[in-house]
């Protein structure tokens, strides 16, 4: 049959459709005069050809320009979205590759660290063990070295010693022209903390390494944490005790510790002697640090002669291995403990006391102190000097000489 479109207009048909008594306006917006449809599928074929003419009047208003560029506009998104992934995947892998080598810097570092720290440690170990001998005592173990000929004289070295540090103090304070016996004390380095570790069982130590040496009597010259002991030797074996040297004196009872001004919190000393590590780093990086240990403030850094800076390096490297030290150290109270008393009146061998006014680490009355107390005593003040009486070795060192040849 014959169906016109001017006739019939089907309900999915937009609008405006050309008039049926224009052919050619249909003919120029596309639309054909008319149809013939068989059968059923009229319906079918009108309705995708009006949807047809609906997809082209939605874009009849837009101008050409636009319509143009929709593929375009639509391109230069795509490459813009694949160059933004490109970016991100080139920075993920900058990151990531920037955080392999650090972790590689950090991890080659650690090694290094590691091996030099081991390498030194295991030097110093060697050094302290090959260079000082055993004796047994009736506190145990007692570790000592000696050198030289002449008037023999026991060396007992202060707090975080050892042998090799009493051996710097006997060189700088004493000189040539005697017999140096410089033993370890209790908890340092190879000589044990027994159970018994006072200032009197010290010094019995003290006898028994004589008696080992066949070393009948000496001169005693004891620096800080040394006098102590020191004292209770003259007091418990004056016959074998020639004379005393004592220098920068600690505290001793009735003298008590709370009149000391330690350089450092005692935290630092506990967390610089929980292992040898800590000590080792600050050996590289922070020096003038650890100097101040031993009261080297910038005074008397300044006032320092070569000598002397020789003197003071060797003292902080002799606080290695720092871990074979800190039971000694912990033990320094033993000196104060209410039945250590020390009858310093009762002590009449020649004893010369040396103390400096600006003691940083046991203030000048502890050397007043013990100067006043033993009968007969030499006092030589220090106006300046610290701890380690730096400025006044040599003057020191000719006076502790002249005194233990007397």
């Amino acid at each position: 049959m014959k169906f016109s479109l001017a006739d019939q207009q089907h309900p999915s048909l937009p609008n405006h459709i050309p008039t049926r008594n224009n052919p050619s306006e249909r003919i120029a917006s596309g639309w054909p005069t008319s149809w013939t449809v068989p059968g059923t599928r009229s319906r079918l074929a009108i309705s995708i050809f009006a949807s047809t003419v609906s997809n082209v009047q939605e874009v009849e208003g837009e101008p050409d320009n636009v319509l143009n560029k929709r593929p375009i506009l639509k391109a230069n998104e795509l490459s813009s979205n694949r160059n933004n992934r490109a970016v991100e995947v080139t920075k993920r892998r900058r990151w990531l590759a920037s955080a392999v080598a650090v972790g590689v810097a950090v991890i080659s570092i650690a090694i290094g660290i590691s091996v030099c720290y081991a390498r030194d440690i295991r030097t110093i170990r060697d050094r302290v063990s090959r260079s000082s001998q055993l004796i047994q005592s009736r506190h145990g173990p007692i570790e000592f070295t000696t050198w030289g000929s002449g008037r023999a004289v026991l060396v007992a070295h202060g707090a975080g010693g050892g042998y090799d540090q009493g051996s710097l103090i006997a060189k700088a304070y004493g000189g040539d022209g005697f017999r140096w016996i410089v033993p370890s004390r209790f908890g340092y380095l190879r000589s044990p903390l027994p159970a018994d570790a006072s200032t009197a069982a010290q010094a019995d130590a003290f006898a028994d390494l004589l008696d080992a040496l066949s070393i009948q009597r000496v001169a005693i010259l004891a620096i800080s944490g040394g006098v102590p002991p020191s004292l209770q030797f003259a007091q418990r074996y004056p016959a074998r005790t020639s004379a005393l040297v004592l220098l920068s004196s600690a505290p001793y009872t009735p003298l008590k510790a709370g009149a000391q001004k330690l350089p450092v919190p005692p935290w630092v000393y506990e967390a610089l002697f929980r292992s040898d590590f800590p000590y080792w780093v600050l050996q590289r990086v922070g020096r003038e640090g650890l100097e101040s240990i031993f009261d080297v403030t910038p005074t008397a850094r300044a006032a320092m002669t070569p000598e002397e800076k020789v003197f003071v390096d060797g003292m902080v490297e002799r606080f290695q291995p720092v871990s074979q030290r800190v039971d000694g150290i912990r033990n320094e109270g033993a000196a104060i403990a209410p039945g250590a008393y020390d009858a310093v009146g009762e002590i009449a061998v020649p004893t010369l006391v040396v103390h400096a006014r600006d003691d940083g680490i046991n203030p000048f009355l502890f050397g007043e102190y013990t100067a006043r107390h033993i009968r007969g005593a030499e006092f030589m003040p220090l106006s300046s000097g610290g701890h380690l009486l730096l400025g006044h070795q040599a003057e020191v060192r000719a006076r502790v000489n002249s005194f233990l040849r007397r």
